[in-house]
């Protein structure tokens, strides 16, 4: 089993994390906050008499609390409730998604970068540097006027430009490990550089990786509502909190609850992952005491 420095275990490592996770408040607070709002994205639903798509003409513009529609109604009548679950599914799977893709290939190409070092380093991060460079809305937006947009393209094209940061946190962290003791071991028992970089450098490079990835959440929920917001992600009548606040521009004075709601879920989804994001960054920080 790998050893760090300290020469203690990960197991007692990752228990000294979570206790400094678990006094840290805003992480806390960050926590609850992601998981009332993924509960009421997934399960509100079902509780609702109504449907994203269920339009009723007579019911135009009800303020929140009028009846069953908690939220009120959009300029088609339909419950503002159920297209914000709903929206909020979409939303959340399109961050949930860019987290996996991009922290895979951030990891990999930060775990191949940072191991072999050479020119191999020099030619990986000459490449992220490249994509580092370009604007990133840009080229989102660009990719999306010529790709027909859906929740899978927007995740695809905005994982194509969230990977970076990963594969620089990745890239450091290895550096930094690959001539520790146990992977001096490793060589000498012959195992091989795929072994080594995904076996034993990878899992001691996990604290990084974790805190990049949940902020990765945090950015693609915030990036989809920005392009969605300007007509380039996710198309009605399927909702996502973006073009909810597209629809939502012109009634800014009459009925602003209708900003106002998928602008709260928003700010509620990318705080909390943030707060998480900085309770797991403390957490992994041996240096950090927290009262």
């Amino acid at each position: 089993m790998s050893m760090t420095e300290t020469a203690l275990p990960r197991p007692f490592i990752r228990s000294r994390a979570l206790r400094r996770f678990l006094r840290h408040r805003l992480a806390l607070l960050g926590l609850v906050m992601v998981l009332a709002l993924t509960l009421a994205c997934f399960i509100g639903p079902w509780l609702l008499p109504f449907d994203e798509l269920y339009i009723d003409l007579r019911a135009r513009f009800a303020p929140p609390g009028t009846g069953a529609h908690i939220f009120g109604t959009d300029p088609l009548g339909r419950d503002l409730a159920a297209r914000l679950f709903h929206a909020g599914q979409v939303s959340m799977a399109i961050g949930f998604a860019v987290m996996l893709i991009a922290t895979t290939i951030g990891a990999v190409v930060g775990v191949v970068s940072g191991y072999y070092g050479g020119r191999i380093a020099a030619v990986l991060m000459r490449v992220v540097d490249a994509f580092l460079a370009f604007p990133s809305v840009f080229l989102m937006l660009v990719l999306a006027a010529f790709i027909k947009p859906g929740p899978v393209m927007i995740a695809l094209i905005i994982s194509a430009t969230s990977w970076m940061e990963v594969a620089r946190i990745v890239e450091s962290e290895v550096k930094s490990l690959r001539d520790r003791d146990f992977v001096q071991a490793a060589r000498m028992l012959g195992l091989s550089g795929r072994w080594i970089m995904f076996r034993e450098l990878l899992p001691n490079a996990i604290g990084p990786i974790i805190v990049a990835a949940t902020l990765t959440v945090a950015r693609a929920i915030l990036l989809e509502a920005y392009i969605s917001f300007l007509g380039y992600g996710i198309q009605p009548p399927l909702p996502s909190w973006g073009n909810m606040l597209n629809g939502a521009q012109q009634y800014l004075q009459s009925a602003p609850w209708l900003a106002l709601v998928p602008g709260i879920a928003i700010t509620m989804a990318v705080t909390g992952f943030n707060f998480i994001g900085d309770g797991l960054r403390d957490a992994f920080d041996s240096r950090t005491d927290l009262q």
